[in-house]
């Protein structure tokens, strides 16, 4: 499997020589090829499942119409996002209620809508909650992060504290995942827009790239490119990714990691270093929809590999980390849980041996899966897509 390595200088003559090679060139096509497994990088699940503790399953949501993301409040409340602007409070099926958001221009298509929710730090203090959505239209839409209060029953106005610029003219491609890390600062990750993907290799561009923001949507002045970049630049953490939809912060070891959809293979398991290329679409071990080679290159000077690489693709979808102070599950220490959508299955990737080990977790637990969560009691929540999903808890019995 690959290792990441700290990036050397980017080659700005061959960037702009694959940009225009690649521009006008933009492809829409919907056909699905079954990929052949490529021989770099690959991590085949282990036949033993995760975790060895015994545990029950509790339904603590059902009915969800296409929900996305969620997040449990101190109070134990599980707060449910549906793409088309409701969010779900439920602690259990019997106990659940249904809040339509008022978003301003709420774009609902492709996979636009409302998309992840996650509690400020300072939660217990402020009843702030944040989210993403898209906004717009099928002309000019964008990514979105706003913020609101929750006080237990009712949630405030949204108010818009950034957006990803330049709009986009395709409903897909969002990513939208959000991250607070431990100075408060808040990670937003940004996807290609599919038909663009040649701007992920543009810092000014906010389109594939992982963003860093304060709380009120200004920049950190510790961003990598705030002082030598344009002003779209200055929000730019990391660069030159197609569609992250997982972030976590590995509390342990203090690192940071994402993970993004492929095209037909090549997803990826990435660990985050400020100011550092990625690759997409210069670099990528997946190929096109129509089969189509993306780029001759798996490999550039000063681009990233992944560390984890899946071909064919699992669709990973959201990730949790379960760390070293969570005792329900203490097989699931150290390990990244990553729920897939082409897989149907949720899987444990162990990050604190650096092997990056890839096996089956709460193998019971299938079809497709959008997000998975871990209470601060180490519970282990799984969120499944769709119409009519639900909102599985799983509990230790021990």
């Amino acid at each position: 499997m690959l290792k990441i390595a700290l990036a050397s200088q980017s080659k700005p003559s061959f960037i702009g020589n694959f940009i225009k090679a690649v521009a006008g060139r933009q492809c829409r096509s919907v056909v699905f090829l079954w990929m052949l497994t490529l021989n770099i990088g690959i991590v085949l699940p282990a036949t033993a499942s995760l975790p060895v503790e015994p545990y029950v399953k509790t339904t603590l949501a059902e009915g969800l119409n296409s929900p996305w993301s969620a997040v449990v409040t101190p109070q134990g409340e599980w707060l449910v996002t549906e793409r088309d602007g409701h969010v779900v409070i439920a602690t259990s099926p019997s106990d659940q209620r249904r809040v339509k958001l008022t978003l301003n221009n709420l774009y609902v298509a492709g996979q636009g809508g409302l998309l992840d929710i996650v509690l400020s730090p300072s939660f217990t203090q402020t009843q702030e909650v944040f989210i993403s959505f898209a906004q717009g239209d099928s002309s000019a839409n964008r990514l979105v992060v706003a913020k609101m209060k929750y006080d237990g029953n009712t949630f405030t106005q949204p108010k818009e504290v950034f957006a990803v610029s330049p709009d986009k003219s395709t409903p897909v491609h969002y990513a939208g995942r959000l991250l607070f890390l431990p100075d408060a600062s808040l990670l937003v990750a940004s996807g290609d827009g599919f038909d663009y993907r040649e701007k992920a290799q543009v810092r000014e561009n906010q389109l594939g790239k992982i963003l860093r923001i304060n709380q009120d949507g200004s920049v950190p002045t510790d961003n990598p490119f705030t002082e030598r970049e344009g002003q779209g630049a200055h929000a730019v953490y990391t660069y030159g990714h197609r569609n992250p939809q997982g972030l976590i912060l590995d509390t342990d070891a203090n690192r940071i990691y994402s993970h993004e959809h492929g095209p037909a293979g090549g997803d990826e398991l990435n660990q985050l270093h400020p100011g550092v290329n990625y690759g997409w679409p210069v670099v990528t071990l997946g190929k096109d929809y129509s089969g189509a080679r993306i780029s001759p290159f798996t490999a550039y000077g000063g681009m990233q590999n992944p560390l984890v690489n899946w071909t064919p693709s699992i669709a990973p979808s959201g990730m949790a980390y379960y760390a070293n102070v969570h005792s329900q599950f203490p097989s699931l220490q150290g390990h990244a849980l990553v729920t897939t959508l082409v897989d149907k299955a949720l899987y444990a990737i162990h990050l604190a041996n650096g092997q990056f080990s890839q096996r089956k977790a709460f193998s019971d637990i299938s079809g497709r899966l959008r997000d998975v969560i871990v209470s601060p009691r180490g519970e282990v929540a799984v969120l499944k897509d769709g119409a009519q999903a639900s909102l599985i808890l799983l509990t230790s019995e021990n």
